[in-house]
């Protein structure tokens, strides 16, 4: 049987992890080109506010707003898009990431969590 742990690692040796400066590098050099998830939960975000930008689609939901074929596909879901996720610590960016990755999402980067890109500079909204 797997454990919470097993999933972890699994997903954190597959999906790729930048730092905060490297993410906030590349939110300033796509000019929107790049898609900010951040996959926390609502009152989470309304807490600490997240990425100025970011796509809020919880880590829960991911799957739906991934799939084209659900009625509740989010347009900034693109196969072929710069996926950067974010969430408290980089778990659940990991997990997300790597069932977007199953999902046939090509280009997945798990940033870590909004306390490191907060206290990095990076642009916030609430």
């Amino acid at each position: 049987m797997k454990s919470a742990k097993d999933f972890l690692d699994n997903a954190n040796s597959s999906v790729n992890r930048i730092t905060a400066e490297e993410a906030i590098k590349n939110h300033s050099a796509n000019q929107g080109a790049g898609v900010f998830v951040d996959v926390r939960d609502s009152s989470q975000i309304n807490e600490t506010g997240t990425i100025a930008g970011a796509h809020r689609i919880p880590r829960g939901f991911i799957e739906f707003a991934a799939d084209p074929a659900t009625p509740f596909h989010h347009d900034a879901m693109q196969k072929d898009a710069d996926l950067y996720l974010v969430c408290g610590a980089g778990g659940q960016a990991a997990l997300a990431g790597k069932t977007l990755q199953e999902m046939g999402y090509t280009s997945v980067t798990n940033i870590g969590g909004i306390g490191d890109w907060k206290d990095a500079g990076g642009p916030m909204e609430n």
